[in-house]
């Protein structure tokens, strides 16, 4: 097992302009859910890192998740620019850090803590510069389908409005949610093009770069149900706090 040193990254930069029919302009990961925020939730979940070493990407109305969560760190995402673009945010306050760096969503609730722990167990465990959260679910997601190659090994992500109608029958999804080697990351950030159906610079175009460089990739694949639902609706919120209430 690795001792290098472990950080996180947690994406909370958007608006959530889908969410928005009931007149509230509030960011979409301070949006509540049986009373506590989104994001709150998910630091809950990641409390086996100390708030120090979290850094928050925030956006949109920073102010609000600033107050709401004192002592974790903060980076500025000017821009909405895609998820790899919220990363390299999140690595102007991560400067000469070469360890590794858990990044996942602030809008992704019900993921339990054991889950990031094995995650981190499987990047260390392989040695790898990269693995990637994977995951089954019974539930239709609009998530990247991952796509392996004849011998079964990660060929790529492909992002839902960029898959072919085959691409879309993989049932195997990504979580949005990743370990990285730190040198690693930053490398394939650097790499990143906006040439999709978004213009955006999409992370998950990273692992690939850094399997084409040399770098080592691992995948932790779990049956992952309703642990990945994002909260990008009211419907969706609605689903998470029936989740919520049937855990308490």
């Amino acid at each position: 097992m690795s001792d290098k040193q472990l950080k996180a990254i947690v994406l909370a930069a958007g608006k959530g302009t889908r969410m928005r029919t009931d007149g509230s302009d509030l960011p979409k990961v301070m949006r509540q859910a049986c009373g506590k925020p989104l994001l709150h939730y998910v630091l809950q979940a990641l409390s086996f890192i100390p708030p120090r070493d979290t850094v928050i990407v925030v956006g949109y109305q920073k102010e609000l998740v600033m107050q709401g969560f004192p002592g974790y760190c903060f980076a500025q995402q000017t821009q909405q620019l895609g998820t790899g673009h919220a990363v390299m945010s999140a690595f102007e306050v991560l400067q000469g850090f070469d360890g590794d760096v858990l990044v996942c969503c602030g809008d992704m609730p019900l993921i339990h803590q054991h889950t990031y722990e094995a995650l981190v167990q499987t990047h260390r465990q392989t040695g790898a510069a990269c693995t990637i959260l994977t995951g089954t679910s019974h539930l239709d997601l609009p998530y990247g389908r991952i796509q392996r190659d004849a011998q079964g090994n990660f060929h790529c992500i492909v992002e839902q409005k960029d898959c072919t109608p085959e691409q879309l029958q993989t049932r195997e999804l990504n979580a949005g949610v990743y370990v990285f080697d730190a040198p690693a990351l930053r490398k394939a950030l650097s790499q990143l093009q906006n040439n999709n159906a978004s213009g955006e610079y999409y992370l998950t175009d990273a692992p690939a770069f850094i399997q084409g460089s040399g770098g080592a990739l691992s995948i932790c694949k779990l049956d992952l149900g309703s642990e990945i639902i994002g909260v990008n609706t009211p419907d969706q919120l609605a689903e998470v706090e029936a989740v919520l209430n049937a855990r308490a």
